[in-house]
């Protein structure tokens, strides 16, 4: 059996994940990858993503039932991967999850094998982004922007070698090309 690899993508709200998984989804031969979608305690409207909103006793109900292979709480919501993925995985498909920095040694005890990837971007344009997106308050924003620069200063995600980085303060483009290559394995993909 051809079992497949997770890609963990995760980094700060804001940070531009989900512009890089649209524009993943778009370059991707379907008969070798899946994307996942989060399902998310926000209106979809808000999500900004193809996320799957449901209420906050809806994620509950979910959960409880055993729907998620991931399940972690971040900024006041609660976000979840569906257990279809598992399902993929043993298909031999590479899943991309958009995931937390939070959660990753959990997800790492769940799927030893994962590929955990870092998207980073000046702390300058982060906040820009947010503030453009208007998805928060200012005193929501600054929360965000606290725990994205508690994370750059932790040792959890800093000092991990097994982490890949990308920088995605300028080209969105660079930075899909770049996912492309670490999902393909091409030389040069696995440099930090």
């Amino acid at each position: 059996m051809n079992v497949g690899r997770l890609i963990y993508l995760m980094g700060p709200s804001g940070a531009g994940k989900d512009s890089v998984l649209q524009g993943l989804q778009e370059r991707l031969d379907e008969s070798r990858y899946r994307i996942a979608r989060r399902i998310i305690t926000r209106s979809a409207e808000a999500a900004g993503e193809e996320a799957v909103a449901v209420s906050p006793e809806a994620f509950a109900t979910l959960e409880a039932a055993g729907n998620f292979a991931m399940a972690w709480r971040a900024n006041g919501l609660a976000y979840g991967i569906s257990r279809e993925i598992d399902g993929w995985l043993l298909q031999g498909y590479q899943v991309v999850v958009n995931g937390s920095r939070g959660y990753l040694g959990e997800a790492r005890e769940k799927y030893p094998t994962l590929v955990p990837v870092l998207l980073k971007v000046e702390p300058a344009i982060l906040r820009a982004r947010l503030l453009a997106r208007a998805r928060e308050s200012a005193d929501q924003i600054e929360a965000r922007l606290a725990r994205s620069a508690a994370f750059a200063d932790s040792d959890t995600l800093h000092g991990d070698p097994g982490i890949l980085r990308l920088d995605n303060s300028a080209s969105l483009e660079a930075t899909v090309k770049r996912l492309l290559d670490i999902l393909e394995n091409r030389p040069g993909s696995e440099a930090p």
